[in-house]
Order: structure tokens, then sequence, then C-alpha cells
């Protein structure tokens, strides 16, 4: 046996699930994060040891009489155990993966070697025209690629609150390494919080270097496997192919371990992909199943549009009756076009299928009129939010040094805060792009920009979409904000501060007005409005509020000592001679 194994083959050496062996790891105090993490060689063989004397102990008991008793009784109270989650029983279905990555790194390539068809030679320039969905067959089962033309047309579909992807394959050239559009990538991928994988394309050129790319994602947080980290990082290349059949089974470990199942019975559910409209054949929609089997002649609704299924095809052209879930598959039918991103739900009939769009579109038509005339959120408008548990902001800055200064302040700053996650998505030189506003409409976050300003055409988009931007030239401005913005979702903490005490030495009953506690203020001051308690023998009788404050007959604000005045305290009337009243603040106490 090798120094080194590698859990996923550890675990068809011993013929179970790789998640199975995860667990049984971890149990036993194995840092082991991905199926695809090595452990040493004496610790697969404490495994391989544990998993054979398992089998024998239970023949053990079989043939024992004095144990078959307890093993009866265990049996028993196995079966009053509640049964597991239904979702457990449900079957796999196959992964949906998303390939995003730089401009010209070979994103499209790749998937043109693994599906087998010249998609690339057919585009303009090698650039993905549109969105496909296909599905691959390989040795380890099914996958899913959803081809994309970037991570606009991945975040664009999340934005209308879709989640299409389980899986994100990043694409890095081995000659190239990460650039600005690679970050960004990653940046949505994260916020869409789904497991991450990266591709080193290109590595058959005599100048590639997937060493210093490994050095690189570590600058984005993402730490290869090889460095101790959780990223499983894959040396491929789309010319020769080299490295493909590892990157496919890395797909299907990390879908193992996700342990992704979605049950083919009961309506269809599903996202839209991509919509056309065909001059001949009308409008055609992209749709990935995600629950239950879509068929020809079902009623479905997407958003503000229904159709009756006409046709299917599937990626290949092929026509099809059925697809079941994490198919990809065209639609013929629809009265008018879907918008990538939208969901699919099916419905008994026509008639069910034209009330719900009309309801939808009733709503929005009222949604409309609401909103007319209101203006955008503004960074003001975002410290008064309902509280969160996570802050997202994306910096931008005029020099590396300046950015890392920031991301050093934040740090830590949001270590001062356990119930707030102060979130850095994307952290850029140069000035906020109209990219930038589509990762922060979708992760509702922030863009702070220093020293750079940004176009007076992204400013506008900003303004349009309500998204919070602001510019700064001195660097504390910026912090200071953003601690506004950490505060505004912290409960913030209160301390009393005592105003002054008063002794009741007399009660009057006045008509319409209740009782009134002829008082003398002993120190401090009694406010009207402010906090207080009703002391009696030492015990606290009473909390709420001064309604009234009197000098003789006329109402004022507050009575200094040495000063008799009445005090009237908001719904209590049990005031008796001899209690003492004490007025107080509450103030917040400072982070």
């Amino acid at each position: 046996m090798s120094e080194k194994v590698r859990i996923y083959q550890l675990a068809k050496d011993l013929g179970i699930e790789s998640k199975d062996l995860l667990s049984m790891l971890t149990d036993m105090g194995v840092d082991a994060k991905t199926a695809s993490s090595s452990i040493e060689a004496e610790t697969a063989e404490m495994v391989k040891q544990l998993l054979e004397e398992t089998p024998k102990a239970s023949e053990t008991k079989t043939q024992s009489p004095e144990v078959k008793a307890p093993k009866a009784e265990a049996t028993a109270i196995k079966a009053e155990k509640p049964k597991p989650e239904a979702k457990v029983e449900l079957p796999l279905r196959a992964p949906v993966v998303t390939v995003m990555g730089h401009v010209d790194h070979g994103k499209t390539s790749l998937l043109d070697y693994i599906r087998k068809a010249k998609v690339a030679e057919k585009e303009a320039g090698g650039i993905t025209q549109h969105i496909g969905a296909y599905q691959v067959s390989t040795k380890h089962g099914n996958i899913t690629f959803i081809d994309t033309p970037g991570h606009e047309a991945f975040t664009t579909i999340r934005q209308r609150g879709a989640n299409a992807t389980d899986i994100a394959v990043i694409v890095v050239a081995a000659d190239d390494s990460i650039m600005p559009q690679t970050r960004e990538a990653v940046a949505h991928a994260k916020a869409a919080k789904v497991p991450i994988i990266v591709a080193v394309n290109k590595t058959d050129l005599p100048q590639a270097n997937p060493d210093k790319v490994k050095q690189d994602l570590m600058q984005i947080e993402l730490i290869p496997e090889d460095f101790g980290g959780d990223t499983i990082v894959v040396p491929v290349s789309a010319m020769t192919g080299k490295g493909v059949d590892d990157l496919l089974e890395m797909i299907s470990l990390v879908a193992e371990v996700e342990d992704l199942r979605a049950d083919p019975n009961g309506p269809a559910k599903g996202i839209i992909i991509e919509s056309i409209l065909d001059k001949r054949a009308g409008v055609l929609a992209t749709i990935i199943v995600q629950e239950g089997t879509l068929r020809v002649t079902d009623y479905i609704v997407s958003g503000e549009s229904w159709a009756k299924v006409k046709a299917m095809n599937d990626a290949l052209g092929n026509r099809i009756q059925e697809a079941g879930p994490s198919y990809p598959v065209q639609v013929l039918g629809f009265s008018n076009q879907p918008q990538a991103g939208d969901t699919i739900e099916q419905v008994a009939t026509e008639v069910e299928a034209k009330a719900l769009v009309a309801s939808r579109q009733q709503a929005r038509e009222g949604l409309e009129r609401e909103t007319i005339g209101q203006k955008g959120v503004t960074l003001a408008d975002l410290f008064g939010k309902p509280k969160t548990t996570t802050v997202n902001l994306i910096l931008r800055a005029d020099t590396q040094g300046s950015l890392e200064a920031i991301k050093g302040v934040l740090a830590k700053e949001g270590e001062k805060y356990e119930e707030v996650d102060l979130e850095i998505m994307l952290a850029e030189v140069g000035a906020p792009t109209e990219s930038d506003l589509l990762l922060a409409s979708t992760a509702d976050a922030t863009i702070m920009s220093f020293g750079v300003n940004p176009a007076g055409s992204v400013i506008k988009s900003a303004e349009r979409q309500g998204i919070p931007m602001k510019s700064y030239k001195i660097i504390y401005q910026l912090i200071e904000d953003v601690q506004r913005m950490v505060r505004g979702q912290v409960e913030p903490e209160y301390e009393e501060k005592v105003l002054g005490h008063a002794e009741v030495r007399q009660v009057i009953k006045v008509p319409r007005s209740g009782i009134i506690a002829g008082s003398y203020v002993l120190d401090g001051i009694i406010r009207r409005g402010a906090k207080a308690k009703l002391i009696r023998g030492g015990k606290e009788v009473y909390k709420g509020t001064i309604a009234q404050l009197r000098r003789f007959k006329d109402d004022v604000r507050e009575i200094g000592t040495g000063f008799e005045c009445g005090i009237n305290l908001q719904n209590y009337e049990n005031v008796q001679e001899g209690d003492v009243i004490e007025a107080y603040d509450l103030v917040e106490v400072s982070i």
C-alpha cells in the first residue's frame, strides 16, 4: 500500500460510498475534508480492519444463544424509532453543473470535448452566444452541464429566485492564471453557495504553469487540497482530453457527498434555462426538470406564461415523451416567451393554467402602481433595513495596496460582532462595473469604492435598480459607514442611566387624570417621558414611564432637586406614601 490513499479510491476498494467513509473518518477524528482528500496508509488499513471485524461480530451474536434475546430487543427498539426522512429514500439524480471562467480560458472547448459535439466551432469567434443545457453519460453516471456565456447568465437565473446549479466548475487557463473575470465567476459561485471545482485547462501548452494557478487561487480564498485546503483542483486539457476523466470523477464524487436526490413521481417542477422565438416553431423553452416527470400534453406555468407541452426534444434533437429530474429538455407549446430563471410548475388543466397566469399579472400590475414614483434604496435606507445575519460588500479600490489595507481593517471589524457575518463578496482594483451591479443585486450587497469613481452609466444603473453604491476618498469614512451597517444588524444593548429620585409624600386623586403622586425630588432630576421604577420597602413594584409631570397646576418637562411636583405613572395607580420613584434613561452601550 502507498504512503497516501485517496478517500474515494479507498471507498471503491471497500465497496462503500465515499460519503459514508467520510462520515466514518470524521467520527475517528481524521481531518478528511472531501472525497478526493488523501489519508495515511495506516489510517486506511485501520478502517479496513474495522469494516472486516464488523460482520464477524454480527455472526458471533447470531450463533450465540445467549445474545439472541438482546438482539431481538434491539430490533424491536429500532422498529419503534421514527423512520428516516422520505428524502433519504428518494432515488439519486444527476448533478447539474455550471461551467464558468474567463472568456478565452477554454470552458466551451472543454464541454465540447466532454459531449463530443463541435459547439465551439459553430460559434462566432469561439465565444458562446447562448445558454445550452446538455446531459452526458459517463462511466461515473449522468451529468447535466449548463453552458453559460459567463457568470452574468448564471447569476441572472439566481436573481429570479432560482438555483439551477448543484456544482460550479471554474475553468482557469494554465498559461494565464487568475483573471478579473475568474475572480468574478468565483464570487458569483460563492454567492450561490455551491461547491466549487477548479479545472486548470491548457496544461498541454509548453508555457503552462499549473502550480502558479494553485498559488494564485489562494489569493481568492480557494485553497487547493495540495496546500491543505478543501478546493478540488484538476489539471485538464480540452485539446488532448488529458485529465477530463478525472474531472468527471471529481464531479461525481462531489455529487455523491452532496447526496442529490429527487422524486420522479408527482407533478413536474423545474427551471427555465433559456427561451427563444423560432420563426417556424414558435416559442421554444429549455427546461431542466428538478422534481417529478414532465410529459407531453402536460400543462405547465412559468411566471406569466403557460404551455400545453406539444413536443419535447433532448439535447441531441431527439423527440422524447417524458423527462425526469435533472434532465434538460426543449419544450414547444408556450403561449409567450418565459424568462430565464423562472420556475415551472405543473397544473391539472388549461383553465387552471390561465387563471394562475392572470392572477400573477394582476399582482404585478398592482405592485407596479404602488411603486411608481418611489425612489431607489440608498445607503441610508440600508441602515434601516430589518436586521439580518450577513452584511455583504463589494469593494473597489485604486490600488492593490489600498484594497488589502481596507480588507485588513474590515476583517478586524468583523471579529467584533458575533451576531453578524461581514462578507466581502468581491474585492478588485478598478472602478465598479455593470457586473458588480448584477452581483450586488443578487447577493443584496453594497458596493463601496475607494479612490475610484464609477462611470456615469453605472451610477444611473445603480440608482435605477436601487443598489446602494458609494465612493470614498478617506478610508476611515468607508470604515465608519461599514460600522454603521453592521451595527444596524445587531440588537443594541442598553444600560440604565439614573436621572434622579423622588419621594411620594401625598397621593392625590385628580378627575380625568387618575392618581397623582405628590412628590419631593431627593436628588438629580425627574423628567416627563423618562423611564421610571417605583420602589417600596427596598423592592421594585412597578416599571414603566412617567406619563405626566406637574409643578402645581402647570405641566412641566422636568423638575430639579429640592422641588415638589406631581407625578403620574403610566398605567399604574397603586401608589403609596413613602414610595420612591426612580427616573432613568436607557442608554445604548457602544460596541
